[in-house]
């Protein structure tokens, strides 16, 4: 008795998985046919994603459509076939589609869009390095306007540690980004 490649499943004649359920012949129920296939689907698909999440989705959406053909799938000789070719190109149609989604985003945008989202990025890296306290301040006094006995009470230090702040904030980004006003 042979085994099916990665199913630990006994074929029969016809290739099938013999054990859980799974014949060549049609199987009674699509609740049957899920139960029978779901395992080995699911594995054949992880090892061509390499992504458990993504194989999920594949899978369900190859079990969705046999769900919505279940009158004529369930006919089939092999309705195993139906199931294991939805999932072959619903990852080949996801494969595509992320590989043409570089050049679409590329097309469509000019090189304003990627200096203005390369500079908001370096902004965020710098504001990440700074000291809590001055991020806070700095955050709350430059970008939200609210004065430095506001931002004290928010904090909870005083006005002229807010202005302290500030300052040494103010200059570590001037060095971290450059002057970029000019």
């Amino acid at each position: 008795m042979d085994v099916v490649p990665g199913t630990g499943q006994a074929a029969t004649e016809h290739g099938g998985a013999a054990s859980r359920g799974a014949s060549a012949s049609p199987p009674v129920s699509f609740v049957e046919f899920f139960e029978a296939w779901r395992q080995p689907l699911f594995r054949a698909v992880y090892l061509m994603t390499g992504n458990r999440e993504e194989a999920e989705e594949i899978v369900q959406e190859a079990f969705v459509r046999v769900l919505e053909r279940w009158d004529r799938v369930a006919a089939m000789e092999r309705p195993e076939g139906y199931l294991f070719r939805a999932a072959m190109n619903l990852h080949r149609n996801r494969r595509r589609s992320l590989l043409r989604a570089p050049r679409r985003a590329s097309e469509g945008a000019s090189a304003d869009e990627f200096t203005r989202a390369d500079e908001r990025d370096a902004v965020a890296r710098a504001l990440a390095a700074l000291p809590p306290r001055q991020r806070a301040a700095v955050v709350l006094t430059e970008l939200f306007d609210f004065s430095a006995e506001e931002t004290g009470g928010m904090l909870g230090i005083r006005a002229g540690t807010v202005r302290a702040h500030v300052h040494q904030a103010r200059r570590t980004l001037r060095d971290a980004l450059g002057d970029r006003d000019g």
